[in-house]
C-alpha cells in the first residue's frame, strides 16, 4: 500500500510538470482525516448524503399540475429565503459589534430601508402560495421563524403588528419549517435545487 502511494505521488508530481520543490503559496488542496492500521495508512473522507429520489407517479392530473406549481413556487420564493439566511447572518455580525441600543436601532432601519428599496415590488408580486412558502424557507434558511426574526431585530411591538396583520390575510410568521412532515415535498424540491436537478 506504501509503495502504491509513492508510486501515485511520484506520477502527479510528473503530470504536473513541477520539479522543483514547492513554496508554501504553491500547495494548493485539501487536508482528510486518516489513520494507520498495520503500517498502511488509510485515508477517511467523509461523503455528503445523496438523496436518490425516483421519478414521481401521478394518479391523476390534478395531482400532477398540483406538484408542477408547487415546484414553481418554490423555485421563485427559494432564492428570497436564501437571500434572506445570508442577509440574517450579516446583519447578525453588524449589530453584535454594535453597543448602544440606539445604535442597533439605527443601523436596522437603515437595513430595513435598504432591503425595502431593493427588494418590495418584487416581492409585492408574489402569490398567497409563494408567500406561505417564503415564510417556511425562511425558518429552514435562519433557523428562526420569521416573527423571531422581526422580534429580534425590529422589537416586539413591530412583531405583533406583523404578526396580527398577517392572520388577518391568511399568514402565521410564527410558522415552523417541518422537513420530515408537513413540508417534506418543499424539501425535496430545494434539495433538487440545490444539487442542480431542477
Amino acid at each position: 500500500m506504501r509503495y502504491f502511494l509513492f508510486i501515485f505521488l511520484l506520477a502527479g508530481l510528473a503530470l504536473s510538470g513541477k520539479t522543483h520543490k514547492a513554496t508554501a503559496q504553491e500547495v494548493k488542496g485539501t487536508t482528510h482525516k486518516a489513520f494507520v492500521r498495520n503500517g498502511d495508512t488509510i485515508p477517511v473522507i467523509e461523503l455528503r448524503p445523496v438523496n436518490i429520489l425516483a421519478p414521481r407517479v401521478f394518479e391523476n392530473r390534478f395531482q400532477e399540475y398540483r406538484y408542477r406549481r408547487l415546484v414553481r413556487n418554490v423555485k421563485i420564493a427559494y432564492p428570497y429565503a436564501r437571500l434572506a439566511g445570508i442577509k440574517f447572518q450579516e446583519y447578525n455580525e453588524k449589530l453584535l459589534q454594535l453597543e448602544s441600543g440606539s445604535e442597533r436601532r439605527q443601523a436596522m432601519r437603515r437595513a430595513e430601508d435598504e432591503l425595502r428599496e431593493q427588494f418590495e415590488d418584487d416581492l409585492k408580486k408574489l402569490t398567497f402560495s409563494q408567500g406561505l412558502i417564503l415564510i417556511k424557507l425562511i425558518d429552514r434558511e435562519t433557523s428562526h421563524t420569521s416573527y423571531e426574526v422581526l422580534r429580534d431585530f425590529r422589537g416586539v411591538f413591530r412583531a405583533v403588528f406583523w404578526q396580527s396583520l398577517g392572520r388577518l390575510f391568511g399568514y402565521n410568521l410564527k410558522e415552523e419549517y417541518d422537513p420530515e412532515g408537513e413540508d417534506k415535498l418543499i424539501e425535496e424540491i430545494v434539495q433538487m435545487i440545490e444539487a442542480g436537478a431542477l
